[in-house]
């Protein structure tokens, strides 16, 4: 069998060259789905950033006005917002641009990066506000809750619109969903910020607008933390949330035409897009039936499993030690394998 194998794969190797090209080329449109964000995002992250350069200078202006740190708090977070939106939009574009021979996965995770600059500029926002509000706190100021209450209206209208253009692709980008989450605690603070306004005008209770701004600061870091617990893993190259990758071994090994799988990886190439490669070990055979195998595994994996980028090596025994994962890949070392 082993010879008759070679004989083919030589006797017919333009050929095969020729069809292994076509069927690869095939498979890859048929079988490499990505969910991929409507362009529409890309008008309506711009509608959303011009949105958040007019609040924030409204509520600075307002708050100086109105002596009031919770509203020079609110802009301060809807101007770092304004940055973030800035940012998605530039990752948006970006991550639009095709694979390139020093990019073959594309610029997709762009998106991933520009979440996380997302989080560190929350979290500076973050420092200047609680700097800010602790100074109000021991020597609290009289506060025109009319204004507060005029100026907080103008960020709840614009960030409850913000948020509403964004909700439809946030399900399918964490670059969108971590704009639309400052987007949903802008909104919220903005309520909360026109509260203390309308208090303010029937109670002197000036220490409040300060109190509001540590409330501010506890909601920016929660987003922080929404955002990083999703975005560091995919830096990390972890395997995505879902994916057991042991259950994804066991899938493999039980079709009666594959003996073994191992050395295992997913990874998320970015936020909606799943790759995965394995050592499929097989009966020795022809070359063109382990393609028809392939194929058939490609859509296996993507319907049971969302891989949509799935990279199979077939070998006829297992290499190295055979194990689940590859053990090169985890203690360093560089070899072939």
């Amino acid at each position: 069998m082993e010879n008759h194998s070679q004989e083919s794969a030589c006797s017919h190797s333009q050929e095969d060259s020729h069809n292994q090209s076509h069927n690869h080329s095939r498979e890859g449109a048929c079988h490499h789905h990505h969910v991929d964000v409507e362009d529409t995002s890309g008008s309506r992250l711009l509608i959303t950033l011009a949105l958040n350069l007019l609040i924030p200078l409204v509520q600075v202006i307002g708050g100086l006005y109105a002596n009031s740190v919770a509203l020079i708090s609110d802009a301060t977070h809807n101007f770092s917002d304004f940055t973030a939106v800035l940012i998605a939009y530039f990752a948006y574009i970006i991550g639009k641009k095709g694979a390139t021979p020093r990019n073959t996965f594309g610029y997709r995770r762009s998106e991933v990066v520009a979440a996380m600059i997302n989080v560190m500029i929350l979290l500076g926002a973050s420092v200047f506000i609680l700097h800010e509000a602790v100074a109000r706190f021991r020597n609290p100021e009289p506060v025109s809750g009319i204004l507060v209450m005029a100026i907080a209206g103008v960020g709840v209208f614009g960030n409850g619109l913000s948020a509403f253009l964004l909700h439809k692709d946030a399900a399918h980008s964490l670059n969108v969903r971590g704009a639309f989450l400052h987007m949903i605690g802008d909104f919220l603070t903005s309520v909360a910020v026109l509260l203390n306004g309308l208090v303010l005008i029937f109670k002197p209770w000036y220490w409040l607008d300060p109190m509001l701004s540590f409330l501010i600061v506890i909601f920016i870091l929660k987003n922080c933390w929404t955002i990083a617990k999703e975005a560091a893993p995919i830096l990390m190259n972890a395997t995505p949330k879902g994916i057991d990758i042991e259950e994804v071994q066991r899938f493999l090994e039980e079709r009666p035409d594959i003996c073994g799988a191992h050395h295992l990886h997913a990874w998320n190439v970015s936020s909606i897009s799943i790759a995965f490669s394995a050592h499929v070990v097989v009966d020795d055979q022809l070359l063109s039936r382990t393609e028809t195998l392939a194929q058939k595994i490609r859509e296996e994996l993507l319907h049971r499993f969302d891989i949509d980028h799935a990279v199979l090596q077939f070998e006829t025994r297992d290499c190295g030690e055979g194990d689940l994962l590859c053990e090169y890949s985890c203690s360093g070392v560089r070899k072939a394998h």
